[in-house]
C-alpha cells in the first residue's frame, strides 16, 4: 500500500500526505449530475478527475468505497430555496413524468462517461430513493438546536451554529461580510437569518414531487441529501469528499454544517475540488454562448468547433491539465492533443513488434518510479503523461533500430503502460476493434512493401499519398511497416 501521496486538501488549503481512517480502506463521495438535463462539460471533466483519482488509489493498494449521487428531486432554481423546481419545469416541457425526466437524463449521464471510459462508482444512490434518511437527519437537527420549523419549512440555523463551530472553514470567507454582501430575504422572511438554507421546503399544491413529513407534505432541500447519503454509506466520519469548485461555497459549506450540527463530527478529512473549464480564455457557460455538450464535441456540432474530436481526444486534453487547475477549450489545444493521443496510441501499438535484445539501453525501473512519483504528487496527470512520452521515445528508438531492449525490460514496458496508460489514465485504443481496417490495410501495405521490392516507386508512393490523403499515416521502419491516424 502506498504511503507517500499527497493530495492537496482544500479545507487546509494545502498537501497533505494521505493517511485514511481505516486504511486500506478508503471512503470517496463525490457530488454527482441534477438529472434534468444533459451532462454538461464542466461535470465531465469532475468524473474523469475522479475517476482518475479513484483507479490510482485502488492500483496504490487501498480498497476503496466510491459513492456518487444522484440528485433526481428537490433541486430549485437558485441556492437560495427559491424558484422553480427543475425537474418540474423540465417535465412540463417535454411533457413527461417526473421520474421519466430521472430515468432519461440519468441514462445519458451514463452513456456520456462510458463514452470517457470511466468506471462506476462502487454505490450511486439517488435523493428520491433516501428520503426517509433525508427525513430522520433533520429531526436530530431540529433536535439538537440547529433546525427550526415554520409553517411547513425546516431551516437550518446558521448563526445557532456559527457561534459553536466555523461555518466558513471551506472557503475561509468573512462571515461578517456574508452577512452584508446578502441580499434582503425576499418573500422569505420567516426565516431568522440571511444565510439560513432550507432542509425541508413545504409543498405547493401543484408540485409534482412531494413526501410525507413530520412538517406536512413538501421535498428535501438541496444540501441535505449528500449528508444522508454519505452518512449512510461511509459513516459520519470518512476520507474524501470531492466536487467541482463551484459547490465548495454553498453546497459543500452547507453540508459540513448539517453534518456537524447532526453528529458533532467533520464529515469528511480531505476536501477536493475541480476547477472550471474556459474557452478561448473565457469561462464557458450557456448564457456566453460558448458552452458546448460532449456530444457536440465529439461530432463538432458547434459553432466554435471546426470539427468533432473522439472521446479518447477529449479525455487525453483534459488529463494534460490538473485537475486542480482551469482548462481552456480551443481547436488549436484540442488538435494538438488529437496528435498526441495517436502518438501515444501508435507507440504502445509498437510494443508487440519489438524484438528483445541480449543488451539493454533503458532503466525501466527509474521511469515506473517518475510516474509513481508524478501520481504521489496529488495525481498530476500532466506530469505522468510527459514522463509515458518518454516510454513513446524508447518504443520508437527500438522499433527504428537505434537501441537494444531486453526481454525482462520490455515485459515491464508493456507492464508500465498497461498500468498507467490503461488502467490509471483510462485510457483506451479507439481503433482496437476495427478489425476489418486492420485487415484491409495490412493488405495494402504488403502491396506497398511487394511494390517496394520490385523497385516499382511509383505505385509505391501513389499507394502512400493515397492513403495520407484519407487520413492514414505510415511509417517505415527496421521491423516494417505500421500505420496511423492523422
Amino acid at each position: 500500500m502506498n504511503t507517500g501521496l499527497q493530495l492537496y486538501n482544500t479545507l487546509s488549503r494545502k498537501k497533505e500526505v494521505f493517511q485514511p481512517l481505516n486504511a486500506p480502506n478508503v471512503g470517496m463521495y463525490v457530488c454527482g449530475p441534477t438529472v434534468y438535463s444533459d451532462v454538461h462539460l464542466g461535470n465531465c471533466r469532475t468524473f474523469i478527475s475522479f475517476d482518475l483519482i479513484f483507479r490510482y488509489l485502488k492500483y496504490a493498494g487501498y480498497k476503496v468505497r466510491y459513492v456518487r449521487n444522484i440528485t433526481d428531486a428537490g433541486h430549485l432554481e437558485g441556492d437560495r430555496d427559491e424558484g422553480d423546481d427543475k425537474f418540474a419545469k423540465r417535465a412540463k416541457l417535454e411533457q413527461l413524468e417526473p421520474m421519466e425526466i430521472v430515468q432519461k437524463y440519468t441514462l445519458g449521464f451514463h452513456d456520456v462517461l462510458r463514452m470517457f471510459n470511466t468506471l462506476p462508482p462502487s454505490i450511486e444512490p439517488t435523493a428520491t430513493g433516501h428520503i426517509i434518511e433525508q427525513i430522520e437527519m433533520i429531526k436530530v437537527i431540529i433536535a439538537n438546536g440547529y433546525g427550526y420549523e415554520i409553517d411547513g419549512n425546516v431551516y437550518f440555523d446558521v448563526e445557532k451554529y456559527s457561534k459553536e463551530y466555523n461555518y466558513t472553514i471551506l472557503t475561509n470567507r468573512n462571515l461578517e461580510d456574508m452577512l452584508n454582501n446578502t441580499r434582503e430575504l425576499g418573500g422569505q422572511d420567516e426565516k431568522r437569518g440571511r444565510l439560513d438554507f432550507a432542509l425541508w421546503i413545504k409543498a405547493k399544491p401543484e408540485t409534482l414531487m412531494q413526501w410525507q413529513s413530520p412538517w406536512g407534505m413538501g421535498f428535501p432541500g438541496w444540501h441535505i441529501e449528500c449528508s444522508a447519503m454519505s452518512a449512510k454509506y461511509l459513516g459520519s466520519e470518512f476520507d474524501i469528499h470531492g466536487g467541482g469548485m463551484d459547490l465548495a461555497a454553498t453546497h459543500h459549506t452547507n453540508e459540513i454544517a448539517q453534518s456537524e450540527a447532526c453528529s458533532h463530527k467533520q464529515p469528511a478529512r480531505y476536501w477536493m475540488h475541480t476547477n472550471m473549464l474556459t474557452v478561448n480564455g473565457t469561462r464557458m457557460s450557456k448564457s456566453a454562448g460558448n458552452g458546448f455538450l460532449p456530444l457536440e464535441l465529439f461530432t463538432g456540432a458547434h459553432p466554435l468547433l471546426k470539427k468533432g474530436y473522439s472521446p479518447m481526444t477529449v479525455k487525453f486534453f483534459m488529463l494534460q491539465a490538473h485537475y486542480r487547475s482551469t482548462l481552456d477549450f480551443s481547436n488549436d489545444a484540442l488538435d494538438a492533443s488529437e496528435k498526441g493521443f495517436r502518438r501515444l496510441m501508435t507507440a504502445v501499438g509498437l510494443l508487440d513488434k519489438l524484438q528483445p535484445s541480449e543488451q539493454n539501453d533503458f532503466d525501466i525501473d527509474a521511469l515506473k518510479e517518475k510516474c509513481i512519483h508524478a501520481m504521489d504528487d496529488d495525481f498530476n496527470s500532466p506530469i505522468l503523461m510527459a514522463e509515458l512520452f518518454e516510454a513513446v521515445r524508447m518504443i520508437n528508438t527500438v522499433y527504428d533500430g537505434k537501441g537494444k531492449i531486453s526481454a525482462e525490460a520490455l515485459e515491464k514496458l508493456k507492464q508500465l503502460i498497461n498500468d498507467f496508460v490503461f488502467d490509471i489514465l483510462g485510457l483506451k485504443d479507439e481503433d482496437a476493434g476495427s478489425n476489418d481496417l486492420n485487415g484491409v490495410l495490412e493488405m495494402v501495405i504488403d502491396l506497398r512493401t511487394e511494390a517496394k521490392a520490385n523497385k516499382d516507386y511509383a505505385t509505391s508512393d501513389r499507394i502512400r499519398i493515397g492513403l495520407q490523403e484519407l487520413g492514414i499515416q505510415l511509417k517505415d521502419g527496421k521491423e516494417g511497416t505500421t500505420w496511423s491516424k492523422v
